[in-house]
Formats: structure tokens, C-alpha cells, sequence
């Protein structure tokens, strides 16, 4: 299925994250193939759009060896990122071990998967993918960790987090919607959501003023950032419009990223009796702006501008 793990599993992969994404349970996105770390090119990098986290992927079209053990190693080391995905057609008992040990080891931002790909074939049907996740962290031994050392405070605020997000996802799954993030909940005060355009997502976010929905403009790139925002302002009255007068544009001077914003009325951390109406605002906030998004032409205008993250 494929003859080069270079030249066709890693761009097959590239195009095809849904598969690995759903396996492990995060809305992976991966940028870059053959992304250099020194003198080397690690096979690809991305992120979990639900947390923001780097993400490593190191391929290995033969049964595991010393030599990718070490490849993401270094690798890890000159990208840090939070998550590492190392993809066999096998793990010899030995690496597997190492996985398991790195994950017990390291500290609670770490998080290695061991993936074992496999094609198969039903009767004449045509040969397809199967993914085979073998080795993980243990979340909750890390999570425990974790909790040890953070204040009081910031961990009553991770736990009501993460309680609001977990059923905020399944109250979002069940309207059908096709933005809602197939990852697993936020412990941030914040989660992602993506818009067709890379490193522009709409960002649903409780901060000390309340809660608000976003167009966040957040590529490594500021001036790609400004010239996005620039281009959205350009159709202000437009948007206005759409979405009201409470809409803020917000070029956050003195920072790479921008963002236009519209405030809810709901606190900081709602009462849980809040949390159905909390959630039917934001649903219906996010199904607004893309409308809204859409009826400006959102892809066109960000493209006049260059879509390169």
C-alpha cells in the first residue's frame, strides 16, 4: 500500500490525520512533513486543536529499532512537544518496555503512544488502513501528579474546567454539529474549534471578564496574524451586521495574535445550574459566526492575504 515510507506513508498520513486523530482520542492536526530538527527532518508535527499541544509523529514502515528510539529522542528534545506518536507495523518487546517506562517517568506534559498500522482486506474489497494504538500513557497516574503541585486554587478551577467542558462536548456531539472537536476535554479555560483556515479558529474562552466566543488569529506568524485581522476589520460593518454591535476587535497590541470577540453573558465560571443555558449560547454563537464568516466569504478574503500559517 505503500512502497516508501518517505515518499508515500508520511504524505498519506499528512492527508488522512482523521484516522490517527480518532485513535487517539484528540483533534489532531498535523502541519508539516519532513520538518528539520538540525541536521535531521522529523517525519511530521502538528497539534491537538482542543489544548493547543505540540505533537510529534515519527514513522517506521518495519518492526521497531534502536535507531527511531533514539530519532525521537532527539527529535522531542529540539521541538518539545507535548504529545509523541512513534507508528510500527510491530514493537519488539523491548521498545514497548521503553515506552512504557518514558511515560511513567516523565512529567505530566509528556504523553508517548506506541501505534502499530496494519493494512487489511474483506473479501475483494480494497485494502484499507488499520490503526492498532499499543501502548499509552497512563493519564491518570500523571493527572494525580500533576495535582499535587498546583494551588488550591488553580486546581478547583482545572476540575470545574474540566466538568463544564466534558459535558459541554456531549450537549455540542449531540446537535450534530459539525465544528464540535472530537478530542477529549480542556482542563484550560479555553477550547479551539476550527474554521477552514489554518491557525484561525474560533475560540470559546472563560476569562476574569466572562465568557466569549473569538475569531482568533494565532499563527507563529504576526504579521500573518495583523494582516488576517486587518482583512476581517476591512468587512466591519458587514460583520457588524451579522453579529450585532457588542462585536470588539481586538488587535492585542504588543502580541503576535489578534482576535474579534463577542461577549456572552455568563461569569467567569458559571453556576452549574447555568450550564444549559451556557451551552445553548455558546451552540448558537458558534452556528452565527460561521454563518456570518461564510457570508463574507471568510476563505476568499483570508486567502488575499496569504493562507500560510
Amino acid at each position: 500500500m505503500w512502497p516508501h515510507e518517505a515518499l508515500d506513508f508520511t504524505p498519506w498520513l499528512l492527508a488522512n490525520v482523521d484516522v490517527l486523530s480518532d485513535l487517539l482520542g484528540m483533534d489532531l492536526v498535523l502541519e508539516a512533513a519532513e520538518h528539520p530538527v538540525g541536521n535531521f527532518s522529523l517525519d511530521l508535527i502538528g497539534r491537538d486543536e482542543s489544548t493547543g499541544e505540540r505533537v510529534i509523529v515519527e514513522n517506521q514502515l518495519e518492526l521497531s529499532d534502536h535507531t527511531h528510539l533514539g530519532q525521537i529522542i532527539t527529535y522531542a528534545a529540539g521541538t518539545d512537544p507535548t504529545t509523541i506518536v512513534w507508528i510500527t507495523t510491530g514493537f519488539r518487546p523491548e521498545h514497548r518496555a521503553a515506552i512504557d517506562w518514558l511515560n511513567e517517568r516523565t512529567d505530566e506534559n509528556t504523553r508517548i503512544f506506541g501505534v502499530v498500522i496494519n493494512v487489511v482486506r474483506i473479501g475483494d474489497s480494497a485494502i484499507a488502513p488499520n490503526f492498532e494504538l499499543v501502548a499509552r500513557p497512563n493519564d491518570w497516574e500523571k493527572a494525580i501528579r500533576q495535582s499535587a503541585k498546583v494551588s488550591p486554587a488553580e486546581a478547583e478551577k482545572a476540575a470545574f474546567y474540566t466538568a463544564y467542558w466534558e459535558q459541554f462536548l456531549i450537549s455540542a456531539r449531540a446537535t450534530g454539529a459539525t465544528w464540535v472537536p472530537r478530542g477529549i476535554t480542556s482542563r484550560s479555560g479555553w477550547m479551539d474549534t476550527r474554521t477552514s483556515v489554518r491557525n484561525a479558529n474560533l475560540t470559546m474562552y472563560f476569562q476574569k471578564r466572562g465568557l466569549s466566543l473569538q475569531v482568533y488569529f494565532g499563527s507563529s506568524d504576526g504579521e500573518l496574524n495583523m494582516a488576517r485581522y486587518r482583512a476581517l476589520e476591512s468587512r466591519a460593518s458587514e460583520v457588524v451586521d451579522l453579529l450585532g454591535s457588542d462585536v470588539e476587535w481586538d488587535p492585542m497590541r504588543g502580541r503576535k495574535a489578534t482576535r474579534l470577540t463577542v461577549w456572552s453573558p455568563f461569569p467567569d465560571m458559571p453556576d452549574e445550574s447555568q450550564w444549559p443555558a451556557v451551552n445553548e449560547w455558546l451552540i448558537a454563537q458558534q452556528d452565527q459566526v460561521r454563518t456570518a464568516l461564510d457570508a463574507i466569504d471568510f476563505d476568499a478574503l483570508m486567502q488575499e492575504v496569504g493562507d500560510t500559517p
